[in-house]
């Protein structure tokens, strides 16, 4: 595993691109709405990316193992879609919906990655618990993550938390970030104190929280991206970009 501990310089510009990944999903949950297709919400995102002087980091992203580039701006998921949703012209949000928007871009050549879960209009107290409890969870995980700490500990933390309310998706994880979308350390949401990676200060980390309402286990959608809930229950997923330092860590993408 080869962690990358980012220069001040490398600090400073994902620090910048965080405030304005920040900036852009928070403008892109307000235009979330009952009838909005997911296709529009994408071409709002991109246009809104390129105003900032940025680049979409996912559009044309093909990690390993993938079949086919990721073809958006942003992944939308949509009730019991977990993550890697595709936007498009015939998904119509309705009212009562709950949608993940999970957003990076790349910023003077830097990554930073960024999620949120919001309502559509009115939705069951069942679901906007779930909103809240996920939330909590990347809180928890974050509070967790300090210099000296271990990869183990965050996943620790927030399995805790949970304490077997909602299925952790135990698949997908958090990850490092910046020079690249993806890198070591993997961090899941759940764990053993003490265990794995240890944190160095001047990592710079994603940590991604998805619970479903029911169980853990998950499937491939036919378009080889979405990945859904097999029980078909509702998911949420919250996503901070932080920088691990002696203390508290510094969230970049607020």
């Amino acid at each position: 595993m080869s962690v990358i501990i980012k220069t001040k310089e490398q600090i400073e510009i994902i620090r910048e691109g965080g405030k304005i990944l920040a900036k852009v999903l928070v403008r892109v949950a307000k235009k979330v709405a009952p009838s909005i297709s997911t296709f529009e919400l994408d071409k709002y995102t991109h246009d809104l990316i390129i105003e900032e002087g940025a680049t979409p980091a996912f559009l044309n992203y093909r990690p390993d193992g993938a079949p086919k580039p990721f073809p958006a701006s942003i992944c939308i998921s949509v009730n019991n879609e977990i993550v890697h949703g595709i936007p498009t012209k015939t998904r119509i949000l309705k009212e009562g919906d709950i949608v993940s928007l999970d957003l990076g871009i790349k910023y003077k050549g830097l990554f930073t990655d960024h999620a949120v879960t919001v309502p559509v209009g009115k939705i069951s107290k069942k679901d906007q618990k779930l909103l809240d409890d996920t939330k909590k969870a990347l809180e928890i995980g974050i509070w967790a993550a300090r210099g000296g700490a271990t990869v183990g500990d965050i996943g620790h933390a927030i399995e805790s938390f949970v304490n077997r309310k909602y299925g952790i998706v135990r698949e997908l994880s958090g990850h490092g970030v910046g020079v690249k979308i993806h890198e070591d350390p993997y961090i899941p949401n759940y764990g053993k104190k003490g265990k794995g990676q240890k944190l160095i200060p001047g990592m710079i980390v994603a940590i991604e929280p998805m619970l479903n309402i029911g169980k853990d286990d998950i499937t491939v959608a036919d378009d080889e991206w979405t990945i859904k809930t097999v029980d078909g229950s509702r998911s949420a997923h919250f996503e901070h970009t932080i920088l691990i330092t002696e203390g508290d860590a510094e969230i970049l993408t607020k």
